[in-house]
């Protein structure tokens, strides 16, 4: 039989998402694609894949996954609740920003998204899916990816693409992923000049939260209306991951990873690429505000967190462990420059 993981017990929303799939906005195809990249990005580095490997992404509460196969090694990023089922076991927590390695008939209970709208799931080699114009990321409105493109659903078997878990010790990050905080950055436009000045300082000085009408498709905002100079109304033209619309009733529609590829309100900024993490994580209820910086500052800053996600990814350990002494890591070390340093600091007298 197939190596797979198999949904036991389904939960609230779980879908297949890598990167994105490029090239067909032309065609009216949104990209799609995980809502938070820089957690899927590092989930595949825990269990080795490479960073851009399709995943399973968790909103709110996750499902129940028996292991059908011989080991299969996994990680999870994000703020998510884990459980370890393993017959004639106590049930074991597990923790995300790690790997994990699982054995046959094991069941991976995926808890409660608990700080973050979703959390990201990988596995080792990933799954053995045909991908949909080059890409296995699940758009669900259109029933278009892997699975049909449409969440998980009780009974389901995702074939592992490798047959068992791969050799060496399970690793972790030292400390979860930083994601920033203050205001979401953003660059101006690209149609600032249809509104008013009034309503361009409010944009950038007021607090807004996240209303209850929030999906992958975008985020309509709550707060102080933005006045337009004259209609809220233009041509359609293209849109992108990150832009902020502002229809007639002057309230703001953060759009994300599955908007639609053009659209005819007025545009009155657009989310760097650098903080489209943050804004994919963003739920219901929670506060944000804007600050605007220039197109070469949002360059800068992207080229940064790619400098920060590679020192993360560099920083990638064996897990310690559970003793607290890893006697590999301390054989390794070079403890006689260490004792010579102590002496030193500690005693006025030579060293015989």
């Amino acid at each position: 039989m197939t190596p797979a993981l198999t949904v036991v017990r389904l939960g609230l929303f779980a879908t297949i998402q890598d990167l994105g799939r490029f090239g067909f906005q032309e065609l009216g195809m949104p990209v799609a694609g995980a809502l938070d990249p820089l957690a899927l990005r590092l989930a595949n580095a825990l269990v080795g894949n490479p960073q851009g490997m399709a995943g399973l992404e968790i909103a709110l509460l996750g499902p129940a996954l028996r292991v059908d196969a011989p080991s299969v090694r996994i990680a999870a990023v994000g703020p998510i609740t884990m459980t370890l089922e393993r017959a004639g076991e106590a049930p074991q927590p597990l923790a995300p920003h790690r790997s994990h390695t699982l054995q046959r008939g094991d069941i991976l209970r995926l808890g409660a998204v608990d700080g973050a709208s979703v959390a990201c799931l990988a596995v080792a080699g990933g799954f053995d899916l045909a991908p949909v114009m080059g890409s296995l990321s699940s758009y669900v409105r259109a029933g278009i990816g892997p699975l049909g493109g449409r969440p998980l659903a009780q009974g389901d078997r995702l074939p592992l693409a490798r047959d068992g878990a791969p050799d060496g010790p399970d690793v972790e990050l030292p400390q979860p992923p930083d994601y920033g905080a203050g205001p979401l950055r953003v660059v101006p436009g690209p149609q600032e000049d249809r509104f008013t000045e009034a309503a361009l300082a409010t944009f950038l000085s007021a607090a807004f939260r996240v209303g209850s009408q929030a999906d992958r498709m975008g985020l309509r905002l709550e707060g102080p209306a933005l006045e337009h100079r004259g209609s809220a109304d233009i041509p359609s033209d293209g849109l992108v991951t990150g832009s902020i619309q502002v229809p007639g009733n002057g309230q703001p529609i953060l759009l994300l990873n599955d908007h639609q590829t053009a659209g005819g309100y007025a545009k009155i900024a657009t989310v760097i690429s650098a903080d489209l993490a943050r804004a994919g994580r963003l739920r219901p209820g929670d506060a944000l505000s804007f600050r605007a910086v220039t197109v070469e500052e949002a360059e800068a800053i992207r080229r940064r967190q790619e400098q920060a996600i590679a020192g993360w990814i560099g920083a990638i350990r064996p897990v310690r462990p559970a003793s607290g002494v890893d006697l590999e890591a301390l054989y390794g070390e070079n403890l006689i420059s260490g004792t010579v340093d102590i002496v030193h600091g500690g005693s006025d007298l030579p060293l015989l």
